[in-house]
């Protein structure tokens, strides 16, 4: 059988459809580029390969949602398996610094809305740790910040990243899942995520939810994980408990069902 993932849904058109299982990560290519190149992409990443491939599976429910909306294709051909956390990541004790804390920012491209975030964390004493590659203009943004920019970091480099800061702010405007809510939850951090997109769904009851859209309310929910020391542990604990629906061991035992499946 063959299993189709990563950006290279294209690949299904050229494999026997009857034992093939394509995985949609996110739909996030149909949201820029101009209007010729997002109906091309539709036919070529998404609806040709879903029509081919006997099974697909989404990361997210969102993703799944989103899927089936743009492609028209039956519901029934659409499974969620979600992505798993890496054991890299595990809990490290760290007292919280309430006075400037360490706040993790990931991920620096316009969907990441790290513009609109450093607005909402204008005057919050803090430092910042941003992974990604910074823009000039993000840069010049950055002027009145204490912080440090790394990319290209191994899975071990981040989950260390992880554990030296204080908080996630994650408030990004479309996720087809939010890998960094559960690396975050794994390490024993708080999140501050979005409310929208696919983030509320990963994250469970275990992060602060902001509206991406509104810097107050980015704002407000950085604010009350660093004030408020119950509610911030509440998170965690949440937080703690919602990753071990994603241990690899389950998610891998979803996608060996569908193998069987395709096999029979």
């Amino acid at each position: 059988m063959n299993h189709v993932v990563g950006d290279v849904h294209y690949l299904a058109l050229g494999l026997p459809g009857a034992r093939t299982l394509l995985t949609v990560h996110d739909c996030v290519a149909l949201h820029r580029g101009s209007k010729f190149k997002r109906a091309v992409l539709r036919k070529l990443y998404f609806q040709w390969p879903v029509t081919r491939a006997a099974r697909v599976s989404t990361i997210s429910q969102a993703t799944r949602d989103e899927l089936v909306r743009v492609t028209g294709c039956d519901p029934a051909k659409v499974q969620v398996i979600p992505n798993c956390v890496a054991p890299e990541f595990r809990p490290e004790p760290r007292e919280f610094n309430t006075a400037r804390p360490a706040l993790l920012l990931v991920g620096t491209l316009p969907h990441k809305n790290l513009e609109r975030t450093l607005e909402a964390l204008r005057g919050i004493p803090c430092r910042l740790r941003i992974i990604g590659r910074l823009t000039s203009q993000q840069r010049a943004l950055l002027q009145e910040f204490e912080y440090v920019n790394e990319f290209d970091l191994t899975t071990r480099q981040m989950a260390a990243a992880y554990r030296d800061s204080d908080l996630l702010v994650f408030a990004s405007l479309y996720e087809g899942f939010g890998m960094p809510i559960l690396e975050a939850q794994a390490s024993g951090r708080p999140v501050v995520t979005s409310n929208l997109s696919s983030m509320p769904e990963v994250a469970g009851d275990g992060a602060c939810l902001v509206d991406p859209n509104h810097t107050e309310s980015i704002r407000a929910g950085v604010t009350r994980v660093i004030q408020d020391h119950d509610y911030r542990g509440g998170l965690i604990a949440q937080g703690l408990q919602n990753v071990e629906k994603y241990r690899p061991e389950r998610i891998a035992a979803m996608y060996l069902e569908v193998y069987r499946e395709l096999l029979l």
